[in-house]
């Protein structure tokens, strides 16, 4: 965990002294023309109560090596060669009670992520222990449970309702000061793309965030949650006025699940989409200027026994807008397996509404070793079409097991396979395919992060 160090800047006054040009008497108003001052405190002061802190301690596991930053050692002896080591490490942020009655508390998965042991401290100074219920790290979103002890939970609002211009407060324990609110506006909705999380669909506001708000409430005027806070744009290490929060519709959705089954089963639709521009609109004759492009249907998939096409332009799922990819990704990431929905589409120039029931999440994964000796120790998947990035195919490097041949040869996980022998990859059986061929060289394009590379295995 990063610490962060203050420097203290006190400022002294003198209680009764007047500045030049005051009043030594002046007092602020309690009230003008008879009405009295806006404040926030009614409020807060009803909100409070549901909004906690939280503590965590956990251990990690990590490698040290005096090579381990020197690429040349790396890419000659395949990284660090020590043993990995255990670190004690600890963490803050905060959470949202949502349900009194049961003792759950939201907050975000990588405030609880590594914590062996969670504490939570209430408003009123109380503190608990508090157990795991279940994570969606893809939407980072967490719940955690408390003894149900004279707990209040937090008043739900609409996130659907919100406007840009719309007051916001945000709630939490930045850098572990104790409970904190700082005002704002909403300054844009459906944020996407960031790549903070895999789904994304982020209310953006410049009431201040910073580290330690994470899991914290982000509330109307009213004290309704509309979104937990998760992340800020922070190019320089501090709070620009950028922050983005879980809009509260998505948590609902996705909080529900975690507590019935301890995680989010998603489904999937079974499509790679890309965002339509002006030029496919034109390409594909269709009259629209918003929509997410079919660029491939997966085999065995929801999208293909329905009778998806690439080219098709998929417009609305039940009714909801769909206005690129991402829009997409994130309205399909919010349904289970075997939900029925309705998607409608445009298809030269026509326009067609299908009901389809979406399927389980878990692309099939296969050891490397099972397509080729030099991919041995590499745990390879077919990547899922709905949450991939936009655009991309292949293969998902899954896991690596340090020093076998795979790790030797420069695979890494997370890593995306693309080609291989120059044959475009978009499941395993294409790069079993590709490997009969040419099994006396492996010609692996890979994509890592931002980056390109090949990768030659003999």
């Amino acid at each position: 965990m990063r610490r962060v160090r203050f420097l203290p800047m006190l400022l002294c006054c003198v209680l009764g002294a007047a500045l030049p040009g005051t009043s030594a008497g002046a007092a602020i108003p309690l009230a003008v023309d008879g009405q009295p001052l806006p404040s926030l405190a009614p409020m807060l002061e009803q909100v409070l109560p549901s909004v906690v802190n939280i503590y965590t301690e956990g251990r990690v596991r990590e490698s040290q090596s005096p090579f381990q930053s020197d690429p040349f050692f790396e890419k000659f002896f395949g990284g660090p060669q020590t043993q990995p080591r255990e670190r004690r490490v600890s963490a803050l942020g905060s959470g949202v009670i949502i349900n009194a009655e049961k003792g759950y508390v939201i907050t975000n998965s990588h405030v609880i992520e590594d914590a062996e042991q969670i504490s939570v401290r209430l408003h009123d100074g109380r503190s608990f222990d508090a157990k795991r219920v279940g994570v969606d790290e893809a939407a980072d979103i967490a719940v955690i449970q408390i003894p149900p002890d004279q707990l209040q939970a937090i008043q739900m609002g609409d996130s659907d309702t919100l406007r840009v211009g719309d007051f916001v407060v945000a709630i939490g324990n930045p850098f572990g000061l104790g409970q904190t609110a700082t005002s704002g506006i909403v300054s844009a909705l459906g944020r996407t793309g960031l790549r903070i999380e895999d789904y994304e669909d982020f209310i953006q506001t410049d009431a201040s965030i910073n580290q330690g708000n994470s899991g914290g409430a982000l509330v109307n005027l009213r004290g309704e949650l509309v979104g937990v806070n998760t992340a800020i744009l922070a190019p320089g290490g501090g709070n620009i006025g950028i922050g983005f929060a879980i809009p509260v519709n998505m948590v609902g959705l996705l909080t529900r699940q975690i507590i019935d089954y301890g995680e989010v089963r998603r489904g999937r639709l079974g499509v790679i989409v890309q965002d339509l521009t002006t030029e496919l609109a034109e390409a594909l004759d269709i009259d629209a200027t918003k929509g997410a492009v079919i660029s491939q249907v997966m085999p065995d998939s929801a999208a293909a026994d329905a009778g998806l096409r690439e080219g098709d332009v998929i417009i609305a799922v039940d009714e909801r807008k769909i206005a690129g990819a991402s829009a997409l990704r994130n309205v399909i990431g919010l349904f289970r397996a075997d939900d029925e929905i309705e998607i409608s589409y445009l298809r030269d120039g026509e326009r067609y509404r299908k009901r389809i029931r979406i399927r389980s999440i878990e692309p099939p994964a296969g050891q490397g070793l099972q397509i080729s000796e030099r991919l041995e120790g590499a745990r390879l998947s077919d990547i899922d079409g709905d949450s991939s990035p936009q655009g991309k195919r292949g293969v998902r490097v899954v896991e690596v097991a340090q020093g076998s041949p795979a790790w030797q040869a420069g695979l890494r996980e997370g890593d995306l396979i693309i080609s291989v022998n120059k044959q475009p990859i978009y499941s395993l059986e294409d790069v079993q395919r590709a490997v009969e061929k040419q099994a006396s060289m492996l010609l692996l394009n890979i994509h890592r992060g931002e980056s390109a590379l090949f990768i030659v295995i003999r």
